[in-house]
């Protein structure tokens, strides 16, 4: 390799490594302060340069966005189709697929923050129509996890397919809100806990109705 090669290879390296960067305090300001409100002025102010050199790495604050949540959400649907592909059965398949989601929460908090709170909004803009596609996919994986556990046995025949869902869906995803990864639980520990909970329940013995006096599991 030349000289010339090793400082254009060089250049490259150092050129992407700072485009990770800036995305990283992005996400980190759109997380904290909300996609609206963070101007292209803040992020240059944080990443202590000009805004017009921040004009050199991306195009506009919504590029930005685009990148973290797209790179994101490709990175999370890759893992949970690496666990179905590996057919593990509803059960197994699904205690998988709570914990791959809980340490996304712990390694890209950032980013579950921005999805969670701008996806609603930036769903409008056609530039982001994947995330629509994305939900759509979400909930045909767990409506097709569950209704397998379903169709097997292996969950109770009069499970509400689309009430789980949701509920597994609005409870695992919130916990970016409260889990400190610097805490005494680990991501897997909250997965465990959320997992005995949810497939387990917390009672030690079976509720008796008031009216009827039948027992529920």
């Amino acid at each position: 390799m030349n000289t010339r090669t090793a400082k254009k290879r060089q250049a490259g390296n150092n050129g992407s490594g700072r485009r990770a960067e800036l995305l990283a305090l992005a996400a980190r300001l759109f997380a904290d302060r909300g996609y609206v409100s963070t101007t292209v002025r803040d992020i240059a102010d944080a990443a202590g340069i000009l805004s017009g050199s921040l004009y050199h790495h991306f195009d506009s604050k919504e590029s930005m966005a685009d990148e973290i949540l797209r790179g994101f959400l490709d990175g999370l649907f890759d893992t949970y189709a690496q666990i179905v592909a590996a057919d593990l059965g509803p059960r197994n398949t699904l205690e998988a697929v709570v914990a791959a989601s809980f340490r996304f929460i712990r390694d890209h908090p950032a980013e579950v923050a921005i999805y969670q709170n701008e996806a609603k909004h930036l769903a409008h803009l056609e530039r982001f129509a994947y995330i629509d596609e994305r939900n759509v996919e979400f909930r045909n994986l767990w409506r097709k996890i569950l209704t397998d556990g379903v169709r097997q046995g292996v969950f109770r025949e009069d499970l509400d397919v689309e009430l789980v869902y949701r509920f597994i869906r609005d409870t695992v995803w919130v916990a970016v809100r409260w889990y400190n990864p610097a805490g005494t639980l680990s991501a897997d520990d909250v997965a465990q806990q959320y997992l005995g909970i949810l497939l387990d329940g917390i009672a030690t013995r079976r509720r008796r109705t008031k009216k009827t006096g039948e027992t529920h599991g």
